[in-house]
């Protein structure tokens, strides 16, 4: 019996994944400038709320707004808790422990969390040997790019790791969460927007009993400049790209995202700054390579009848949250 494996990433998807990681892919830099001068709480609550500000403004300009119903509103508040308000909270605090790279190492065990999310909650997308195959060689792939001097403080800071560990884990719950925006028939400007929303008045009570913002002294212009790179680009946008990915490609594909991040990273160096591969750079990335082959299947003749491990979802099992 042939057992679907979830959906498969054609061209386009593959464009719009490799945009969203590099959107993605200056936000760990970019949390490291804001936070010289801002603290956590506060640095996500403007990161957030700036970006549905902005989203709000495109969906007034386009004629169209937000859906309405409890439904909706349920989910938006739903994905914005397991998408922005944990798991930005986490990294940020993580990151004020810990070295970027690190926290970009934990944070690409997101896909091995996702296809374990997605093998106990969805019919399409089982837990089949070519995936986690491909999800522990992308994972490998990271570690050996970014550098064994990342892995040095593995071990210390346990607290700020198991931080950036649980927002990988929130990361991989909302990849599945979100499948019921489609459902629901909303455009990915929307669901991005209500997102948004949602995660800025979730935030908004914990930043001003916590941080007490009006008592902190003005940001540095850098700061600033950090912090509207983060709201436009890596958020309002990158989510737009998101849902839209999420909708046609499935959660386990989606945050593949992860895996392409340091890859995003380190290729812009090169291109941008004159900056020089080195031999763990290529290796990593052949690893990442074999890995998303793996995971995306259609280069593999066995992997489209492959059974998936003991345990998939079955014909009887819950369908998408």
């Amino acid at each position: 019996m042939v057992v679907a494996t979830g959906p498969h990433l054609g061209p386009r998807k593959w464009v719009l994944l490799g945009a969203l990681s590099l959107l993605w892919g200056g936000s760990f830099f970019l949390v490291a400038i804001a936070l010289r001068g801002l603290p956590p709480f506060t640095l996500v609550a403007l990161r957030v709320g700036l970006a549905a500000a902005s989203l709000l403004l495109l969906l007034r300009l386009s004629g169209s707004g937000l859906p309405r119903g409890w439904a909706v509103w349920l989910a938006c508040l739903g994905m914005g808790l397991l998408n922005n308000a944990i798991p930005f909270s986490l990294i940020v605090w993580g990151q004020t422990q810990i070295a970027s790279g690190l926290a970009a190492i934990l944070n690409a065990t997101t896909p091995l969390a996702t296809v374990l999310v997605a093998h106990l909650c969805t019919q399409d997308e089982p837990l089949t040997a070519s995936r986690l195959m491909g999800v522990v060689a992308g994972l490998a792939g990271v570690a050996v790019m970014i550098g064994p001097t990342a892995l040095m403080g593995l071990g210390s800071h346990l607290l700020a790791q198991l931080a950036c560990l649980a927002a990988a884990l929130s990361y991989a719950c909302a990849g599945v969460f979100g499948r019921r925006f489609r459902r629901l028939g909303m455009a990915p400007l929307q669901t991005a927007a209500g997102q948004l929303l949602a995660s800025s008045a979730l935030l908004l009570p914990v930043t001003l009993l916590v941080d007490r913002p009006w008592r902190l002294p003005v940001p540095a212009a850098e700061v600033w400049a950090a912090v509207i790179a983060l709201a436009l680009l890596s958020t309002a946008l990158a989510y737009i790209l998101y849902f839209r990915i999420l909708a046609a490609a499935g959660a386990t594909n989606l945050l593949l995202v992860t895996f392409l991040i340091p890859v995003s990273a380190i290729l812009l160096g090169v291109l941008a700054l004159g900056e020089r591969l080195t031999a763990n750079q290529l290796a990593g990335m052949a690893l990442i390579g074999a890995g998303l082959v793996a995971i995306d299947g259609r280069l593999l003749p066995f992997s489209r009848d492959a059974a998936p491990l003991p345990g998939a979802a079955g014909p009887g099992s819950p369908g998408p949250s």
